[in-house]
């Protein structure tokens, strides 16, 4: 995820020409456990590619801002970042914005602005003081390379061959693969069209040069036309399909589709015994709520291996993760849960499918979510002083628009946000236009999923597991666990309970769970025994085991 943060970042920069390898390291040698290193990362690489020769286009840096009581606090500490309600990375140059990725509780739009342009005056600082020392090493000269072969006469031949067919291609409003094959059976014309006689270094051409003719005419027809590949206008939202209760195991399900994006997703409920430890640099702890995205190479109709998972799956799982965890119940909720998203088809943006199908099976899964969260993801295509901002866009649209940004949210305010942008000069009333769009989608995918289910189950589905937690005086868990485990023990071997027992904020904290209630309810009466305090009055069932001269046992 630091990663992410700063390739994203810092990938733009580099000349489109400029094709020797780089490779950026960046080590944590050092942490302070109240000073986040995350947001010092991307600083430390621009700074290294500064003070080299590599001819990167601008400096850049990067710095967490969030918000705690109501002010807007930069690259706040360990303990600060804990009490805030918004929190965000940003990078930029000291001109352009260049990357947002956070998350908040169900803040407004003009909050992320503010947060954003709070953010920037901080940026303009470290830019300043990474150009001064490039100034006192003395490496303001860049390296002269070797720009790729170009036949400029080449280009204009296949341009004037092919534009209007690929307008043709880009305008009839047909399926992605309709569209790819077309796409590619004129490209074989394109070759065929200028023969075999080429020399090696043309025909390598080809193929690039029938790339950019197809960006420059679809960029142009949006822009002009404003219309999209598929028939769209600008801020039309693909045909919705929700459907919850779909797997008869698991505890949760939902399948989201939205036109050729499908997330199949499931909920599982788990004891306290199933909680994933999370480490990074500066912490380690417990997380009781968990989602896994899985993007498989058949989603996109391609034939890959299935290796680890790679950067890009775990930044998108973790982007649809903190925003539904913005509508979780609080520690009080007894329940692990683990959401699961196998993504079985994706023309854009699946992990915003994954935000809403995930939404859609916890609801299904009776877990108390206090609201649904929804997500789109948002285009921008600029040229000069105009400029189209597009809804819910396509994998092809995602490919040629100069910001990708993707919001997720309740009807009350935004929970996540990932935006990376890719265009000199985006003004801030551009981007209020965009939060605005971004806005009206995800409501409108919200009243398709409330139409599905408005809220959770009032219990969890029959062949779920049940659990209840109790909280005793930390006095009595002792008595509740026994001389070397005795009492637990016995309390589960014959009520067929799990039981959990803890100190958490000077009480015990006992978690009880079985798969039938009736085990339940037996080991929760067992405990509530052990526990009472007796009352005056009030009449208990016990045997008595022995009687002395100053009571019963």
């Amino acid at each position: 995820l630091t990663s992410r943060l700063i390739d994203r970042a810092l990938r733009p920069l580099f000349p489109e020409d400029y094709l020797c390898d780089v490779q950026v390291l960046v080590s944590l040698i050092s942490s302070d456990s109240e000073v986040l290193p995350d947001s010092l990362a991307c600083l430390a690489a621009s700074a290294a590619l500064a003070v080299s020769d590599i001819p990167i286009q601008e400096i850049i840096s990067e710095v967490r801002i969030a918000r705690i009581d109501g002010k807007m606090i930069v690259n706040p500490t360990r303990t600060e970042l804990a009490a805030s309600d918004m929190e965000f990375i940003i990078a930029a140059t000291d001109r352009n914005i260049m990357m947002v990725e956070g998350e908040s509780k169900e803040c407004q739009e003009e909050d992320l602005i503010k947060a954003i342009e709070t953010a920037h005056e901080a940026i303009k600082i470290q830019v300043k003081a990474q150009e001064q020392l490039r100034d006192l090493v003395g490496s303001n000269t860049k390296r002269d390379y070797t720009k790729p072969y170009r036949n400029e006469e080449l280009n204009a031949k296949i341009t004037a061959f092919a534009k209007d067919k690929v307008y043709a291609i880009a305008s009839a409003a047909s399926a992605k693969h309709d569209r790819s094959d077309a796409f590619d059976a004129l490209k074989k014309e394109v070759k065929e069209f200028l023969g075999e006689d080429l020399p090696d270094a043309d025909k390598a051409l080809i193929g690039h040069y029938y790339g950019d003719l197809q960006y420059y005419v679809v960029r142009d027809m949006i822009l002009n036309d404003r219309k999209r590949l598929d028939g769209r206008g600008t801020e039309d939202i693909r045909q919705l399909d929700t459907e919850i209760d779909n797997l008869p195991t698991p505890h949760g399900s939902a399948l989201f589709t939205r036109g050729e994006t499908q997330s199949l997703t499931t909920v599982t409920l788990g004891t306290p015994l199933d909680e994933l430890l999370v480490e990074s640099a500066h912490k380690s702890d417990y997380t009781k709520f968990i989602l896994h995205y899985n993007f498989p190479p058949f989603s996109t109709g391609e034939v890959k291996m299935m290796r680890g998972v790679g950067r890009r799956e775990v930044g998108h799982g973790n982007l649809a993760m903190r925003s539904l965890k913005k509508m979780m119940p609080g520690t009080e909720y007894p329940y692990t849960v683990r959401v699961v998203s196998d993504i079985l088809e994706s023309n854009g943006s699946s992990s915003m499918a994954t935000v809403c199908a995930g939404s859609l099976a916890l609801m299904d899964a009776g877990v108390p979510l206090k609201k649904h969260v929804s997500g789109v993801a948002m285009g921008l295509i600029k040229k000069g002083e105009d400029f189209a901002i597009l809804t819910d866009i396509l994998g092809d649209e995602d490919h040629l628009g100069d910001m990708d940004f993707k919001v997720t949210g309740t009807r009350d305010g935004i929970c996540g946000v990932q935006m990376d942008i890719k265009v000199d000069g985006l003004s801030m009333d551009i981007m209020r236009k965009a939060l605005a769009q971004a806005r009206n989608g995800r409501l409108h995918i919200l009243d398709a999923m409330h139409q599905c289910t408005a809220a959770p189950r009032a219990d969890v589905k029959p062949h779920a597991p049940r659990m209840v937690k109790l909280i005793i005086d930390k006095e009595y868990i002792g008595a509740v666990i026994g001389p070397g485990g005795k009492v637990i023990q016995e309390i589960q071997r014959e009520t067929g309970a799990t039981i959990n027992i803890e100190e958490v904020n000077n009480c015990g904290e006992v978690s009880v769970f079985s798969k039938e209630k009736t085990s339940l309810d037996r080991a929760v009466a067992w405990i509530n025994g052990l526990v009472a305090v007796p009352v005056v009055g009030e009449t208990y069932e016990g045997t008595v085991k022995s009687i002395k001269e100053f009571g019963a046992f």
